[in-house]
């Protein structure tokens, strides 16, 4: 069911099959998302001390920064620096009207992006603890970055997993300088052994990869695969939440660090535990204008940008989902999907199955 409660709050909430999300119209953001599967209720997402606490912010941030939380859609993506627009873009900033809805939310960005309509799609898996999201991005001229900024919190720590990439990179200047525990710029194809800012090398896949830092590094996907995925088992929450993608469409997977590393107001110190998993089409933490040209991620081999064009749409299709840690698991190895379910891989080679759509991604369903 939708409902938009005008009476109480301006929220949108929906529910299905035990699973449960809360989304901000103004923003377009989820500000909550609580996902059920064999009798356990998780909530994989983070929200900013800031705005759980209701507390007043400094005037001059954005209002993707005033109200930080659960997952929003980003474009462009970081600085706005071809078209006019606060950080991430109008999309992460700016309200949206809710349209018809039966079973899902469906939404339209009330202003253009590089003169494109933007709309979104959300709706939950009666059967399984997934969130399947569609954005559409129609008309328009230029090239546009984007990307979805899900952020994951981890009470202490756990282990990442990810689809085969085909190189991990850092640019610079590092999100915060003196802040990062890795080397910016710097790259490597193994992703358990990055160039450390300090010396030496750091496990990207163990978590938190520091305390008291900032980091941002990218990941590119490998050639010829037919499905992106992240994994991270939380150790305190004892669950894994995953996300899926089509390579073909979002090449990258930027990962935000945050774990205390920013000490000026609304952050002070308090921002923590926190892994943004930014799965999008983009230059990294470059920028819009960045992404366009020349850049180190395009020299990957992947693009950085979607060209947008009068009578063409570009669907951009996102999957969140999260099971309780099945008992032994340490880390998921492999996430397949078939048909009608989809099938997560320990690495001690014991499977879990849940029902999905196998066609979603692909845009056949």
């Amino acid at each position: 069911m939708a409902d938009a409660h005008p009476a109480s709050s301006p929220w949108l909430t929906l529910e299905a099959g035990g699973n449960r999300l809360v989304l901000d119209p103004a923003l377009g953001n989820l500000r909550a998302l609580e996902l059920d599967w064999d009798g356990r209720r998780i909530s994989p997402l983070a929200t900013a001390p800031w705005v759980a606490r209701g507390e007043p912010v400094p005037e001059d941030l954005p209002p993707v920064e005033r109200q930080l939380a659960g997952d929003f859609l980003c474009a462009p993506f970081g600085a706005s620096d071809v078209e006019e627009a606060p950080p991430h873009g109008h999309p992460a900033n700016s309200a949206w009207t809710l349209g018809a809805s039966e079973g899902a939310l469906s939404l339209v960005l009330d202003r253009s992006v590089m003169g494109a309509s933007v709309s979104k799609r959300l709706a939950l898996s009666p059967e399984a603890p997934l969130l399947y999201q569609v954005h559409e991005v129609s008309g328009g001229q230029g090239g546009l970055t984007l990307a979805h900024h899900p952020m994951v919190h981890m009470a202490a720590g756990g282990r990442m997993t990810v689809s085969p990439k085909r190189v991990a990179l850092t640019t610079a200047p590092p999100l915060e300088p003196g802040r990062n525990r890795l080397l910016c710029p710097a790259e490597s194809a193994d992703l358990a052994q990055f160039p450390a800012a300090e010396g030496g090398t750091l496990d990207l896949g163990h978590l938190p990869i520091g305390t008291g830092t900032e980091d941002f590094v990218t990941l590119v996907e490998a050639e010829g695969r037919d499905l992106g995925w992240t994994a991270i088992l939380r150790a305190a929450e004892d669950d894994i939440v995953f996300f899926l993608k089509d390579p073909a469409v979002l090449s990258v997977t930027m990962l935000w660090h945050s774990n205390a590393g920013r000490d000026y107001p609304p952050w002070s110190g308090r921002h923590t535990g926190v892994l943004g998993v930014e799965d999008g089409i983009a230059a990294g933490a470059l920028g819009h204008a960045a992404a366009l040209g020349d850049n180190p991620i395009a020299r990957t081999g992947v693009p950085t940008h979607l060209p947008l064009a009068q009578g063409h749409t570009h669907r951009i299709a996102h999957v969140t989902g999260a099971i309780p840690r099945p008992p032994g698991w340490t880390a998921v190895a492999e996430i397949l999907a078939a048909a009608d379910h989809l099938r997560l891989t320990d690495i001690s080679g014991d499977t879990c199955d849940l029902p999905f759509d196998g066609a979603f991604l692909r845009g056949e369903s």
